[in-house]
């Protein structure tokens, strides 16, 4: 009788023991583990993370052609360019500029210059002759009055009428002599006019024919100083290289760095640029060397937002600076930065992959002994990773790491705490 009794025990106590570990809490139904972790309690710290890119707080541009808006030159394409991140010296070469453009609006204005020298000397031939002509006009005009004059001299004796028309024939000649030099003056006025206009135009043609020869010079770029050359970026953030254009307007072909005071330039997602605030604390990490942290400041928060290439969000820029110098450190290397925003001291928290939601009703399944439970919190700030608890949950306690395969079935546990989320917000 006792031996049956104790298989019995037995008995029951390996179902119990079975049930536990294949029905309850060991496995869920589709085989897959559940996964433990406990409520934990201390320092939260909210952060934003990002990627950005390493770069010069201040830089030296190594400048291209000067002057190329005024020669109506807008095509200058990079040649040949030394290797990025080498060691220059003050005066050493740089870049080539394909001087194509240029070398084509010389022959054009040479040309044209020609066409002006032409000119000019037809001008200064005409304007001579015609003078000249004028002045023999002039000669032969005072002449007839001087003919004129006699012939009235040598009629005294004549009847009157005759004396008279001698002496209108004189005033003719006077009136006509005054007129042609008046005439004369204004024709040579005319012809200094034309010379001046003709040569004005012909010296136009020759300082744009000087400054083309001139600026060829500035086609060969030298760095204006000792450093590291670093490529210029375009506006879509890829690098000039060779056979990339410069313009009028950016003629930048690369810069050397000062590279004892760094930046990172960074992108914030629109949903998170709220936090970010000038002044914060942020931990770096460089992925070249992912042994060194740094740490830094935010100098700086664009006030508009923009949409990146390739994206649909909208980002917002922002400059961290370096708190420390490192000579490992070099532009367009790539930066982890974990932006402090905010921090609460001795508070709860929980994975945010345990949080649940179901309309406006947060829980999570909770261990309650052998069985699971489905109970409401109130949850605050999070980050990345983590969420804190305001009501709900206790240090130590157990929650699912995942969701509960039964869980639609669990009723919720703690509904009256849905009525303090209010109060707890205000």
């Amino acid at each position: 009788m006792q031996k049956k009794y104790l298989y019995a025990i037995i008995g029951v106590v390996v179902i119990t023991i079975v049930y536990f570990l294949f029905f309850n809490n060991s496995e869920s139904d589709s085989g897959t583990k559940e996964i433990e972790v406990k409520v934990e309690k201390g320092k939260f710290n909210i952060k934003v993370t990002t990627t950005g890119e390493l770069q010069a707080e201040n830089s030296e541009k190594i400048i291209g052609p000067s002057g190329l808006q005024r020669l109506w030159i807008y095509d200058v394409k990079i040649t040949d360019l030394i290797p990025e991140g080498s060691i220059v010296d003050s005066g050493d070469y740089v870049a080539t500029l394909d001087r194509a453009e240029v070398e084509s609006k010389l022959k054009d204005v040479e040309s044209e210059l020609q066409k002006m020298e032409s000119q000019y000397i037809k001008t200064q031939l005409d304007t001579t002759l015609e003078l000249r002509n004028a002045r023999d006009e002039l000669i032969n005009l005072k002449y007839a009055k001087e003919e004129a004059q006699i012939t009235l001299d040598q009629s005294k004796f004549e009847p009157p009428a005759t004396i008279r028309q001698n002496s209108i024939s004189l005033e003719k000649a006077e009136r006509t002599y005054e007129q042609a030099v008046k005439n004369y003056k204004l024709k040579v006025e005319q012809a200094v006019a034309k010379m001046d206009e003709v040569a004005a135009n012909r010296d136009v043609q020759t300082r744009k024919q000087e400054d083309l020869i001139k600026i060829q010079d500035e086609f060969i770029v030298n760095a204006p100083k000792g450093g590291m050359v670093i490529y210029m970026k375009e506006w879509g953030g890829a690098k000039r290289k060779v056979g990339s254009s410069i313009s009028p307007w950016n003629n930048v072909v690369a810069t050397l760095p000062d590279l004892s005071s760094m930046i990172s330039k960074t992108y914030v997602n629109e949903i998170d640029i709220s936090k970010v605030k000038v002044g914060q604390d942020v931990e770096l990490g460089v992925d070249a060397f992912p042994d060194k942290k740094f740490t830094g400041k935010i100098t700086e928060v664009a006030n508009v937002g923009e949409q990146l290439p390739n994206s649909d969000a909208k980002v917002f820029e922002v400059t961290i600076k370096l708190n420390e110098t490192d000579t490992t450190l070099r532009p367009s290397m790539t930066t982890s930065n974990s932006i402090s925003v905010s921090s609460f001291d001795d508070v709860l928290f929980i994975p945010l992959e345990s949080l649940h939601q179901n309309d406006s009703i947060k829980y999570v399944f909770k261990k309650d002994g052998f069985s699971t439970i489905k109970q409401v919190v109130i949850v605050g700030e999070s980050n990345d990773n983590q969420i804190i608890v305001k009501n709900g949950l206790t240090e130590n306690n157990l929650i699912l790491l995942s969701p509960f395969d039964k869980g639609e079935s669990l009723e919720y546990i703690g509904l009256e705490l849905t009525e303090k989320m209010k109060e707890l917000k205000n």
